[in-house]
């Protein structure tokens, strides 16, 4: 394998996140069903943010945080998404700029508005999250840079990209050519309902070896294959995938090839406050402990620690330096 000039190039949607406190009340007046994630039009988008409270507002999108994360460790990272040349897509470019990631995805010109996600946050840390999509949909392959995409040891996808016909497209593109130049394909398979609508085209991209690497939770696992028992559904994906990746809340994760299954356990966590981009953030940890070959306990091990240090404050982005965190909890950064 020839040098990289980055770690990770992450590929996925560029939505700006507005958080926001919130109780059982208003997700059942507006008929939202707790913790899943709904596609909304820009009229319901309107709608929600007028009843909501005062908002915490940030960039966000599945991959983008992930990229932010691994620039926290230390990783040279990079990202391809698409906003609008309006005033919250320049906020978003500022944004992630700003954390050290490479972002030189060509802004639209004309089009819907750069995407945004209304996270409604109850008590218990829970998130249900409403996104509006707009300009982020509208990634074709013509923003795939084949230079860029060689140029990276692994190329990483957000599942929830995969639903317009160009992004698909442009997922494949960055796959071929990230092959052809003896690199990695990850896929985080981004939520249960993205497995649902997608599950034969996932298992499709798994099979034939497009994708090298899955992440997956215990939901989308359980959804992918149909089944309620976790090990059944486990030994499914060994078969299926080169290195599957599943996360298991408090019970952290599990690594599994065909050669070995490592049992991971979560970081200790004081209070949950919001678990949105838990695992967004433990990507970011195991791909930078695959990247520095740290071994895939180590690399577990990173990925719960992220994981741990975001569902501890609002939002999903890292608020200390990952590296220095790792650091001092004696893992190899």
């Amino acid at each position: 394998m020839t040098d990289a000039k980055y770690d990770v190039l992450a590929i996925g949607n560029a939505i700006f996140d507005v958080l926001v406190r919130t109780d059982e009340a208003f997700l059942s007046r507006h008929g939202m069903t707790k913790g899943s994630m709904a596609l909304i039009d820009e009229a319901r988008a309107t709608a929600i943010y007028r009843d909501m409270g005062p908002a915490t507002e940030m960039s966000g999108g599945s991959a983008a945080n992930t990229i932010v994360g691994l620039a926290s460790l230390g990783a040279r990272a990079a990202y391809v998404g698409k906003v609008k040349d309006d005033q919250i897509g320049a906020l978003y470019t500022h944004d992630i700029r700003a954390a050290g990631v490479a972002f030189e995805t060509k802004p639209a010109a004309d089009g819907p508005a750069t995407g945004c996600s209304y996270i409604l946050v109850t008590g218990d840390g829970e998130r249900t999250m409403n996104t509006y999509l707009g300009a982020a949909q509208h990634l074709t392959p013509a923003d795939i840079d084949p230079a860029q995409v060689a140029a990276a040891r692994i190329v990483y996808l957000e599942g929830y990209l995969w639903d317009p016909k160009d992004a698909k497209e442009a997922f494949v593109k960055a796959s071929q050519i990230a092959h052809e130049a003896d690199r990695q394909v990850a896929l985080t398979l981004s939520d249960s309902f993205c497995v649902d609508r997608y599950r034969d085209e996932f298992l499709d991209l798994m099979r034939k070896g497009t994708v090298d690497l899955v992440f997956a939770n215990e939901a989308e696992l359980r959804s992918l294959y149909l089944t309620s028992d976790f090990d059944t559904a486990l030994k499914q994906l060994r078969l299926d995938a080169k290195l599957g990746v599943v996360t298991r809340s408090e019970r952290g994760c599990v690594v599994a090839s065909n050669e070995s299954v490592v049992a991971v356990p979560a970081f200790p966590v004081k209070t949950i406050v919001d678990t949105t981009g838990a695992g967004d953030l433990f990507a970011a940890g195991f791909l930078f402990g695959l990247v520095r070959g740290a071994g895939y306990e180590n690399a577990g091990r990173l990925g719960a620690l992220a994981a741990a240090e975001v569902i501890q404050h609002i939002g999903a982005r890292p608020q200390v330096s990952l590296k220095e965190l790792a650091q001092q909890n004696g893992l190899p950064v």
